[in-house]
């Protein structure tokens, strides 16, 4: 399946312009607290070597960013640098949290769990079910199915 088959088959569940504002905010806020969420699954590199700054992006987060560019670079690099770039800007967010002292955990179940009501009232609203219920692939396609609506208004393909 093409990038542009997978964002066809995703818009198919989002049409309605509410739903689709609703998204404009749950997603990112969504993918950015599951990612605060997992960076409190870190793994002890036990390296001297590294710096302190990189040993504290080593978490189950990481990982999934990872795992997410690995899918992304098989269907269009224009989208996985856009997607690198957005999750690089996710982890110095986390980890600017992290250096404020603040409650990280608390503060990202908080956002998840109230992106993931307004995700499901804009689907209620849709009329629809979300996208990840027929596969969980679409999980990674909603934060880069926004972003390819940044890339059309900047003419950039992918």
């Amino acid at each position: 399946m093409s990038i542009q088959d997978w964002f066809d088959k995703y818009a198919e569940h989002h049409r309605n312009p509410i739903n689709k504002l609703i998204h404009w905010i749950c997603v990112p806020a969504i993918f950015f607290s599951i990612i605060g969420l997992l960076s409190n699954l870190s793994f002890d590199l036990g390296s001297n070597v590294l710096p302190e700054y990189i040993k504290r992006q080593m978490h189950a987060g990481t990982l999934l960013i990872i795992f997410g560019i690995a899918f992304f670079s098989r269907l269009s690099w224009s989208i996985t640098i856009g997607m690198a770039i957005i999750c690089i800007l996710i982890l110095k967010g986390v980890t600017f949290m992290y250096d404020q002292n603040l409650n990280v955990f608390s503060l990202c179940l908080g956002i998840f769990a109230v992106a993931w009501i307004g995700q499901f009232i804009g689907h209620k609203i849709e009329g629809a079910k979300p996208s990840f219920f027929d596969d969980l692939k679409f999980l990674l396609i909603g934060p880069a199915w926004l972003l390819s609506f940044i890339y059309n208004k900047l003419g950039i393909k992918y």
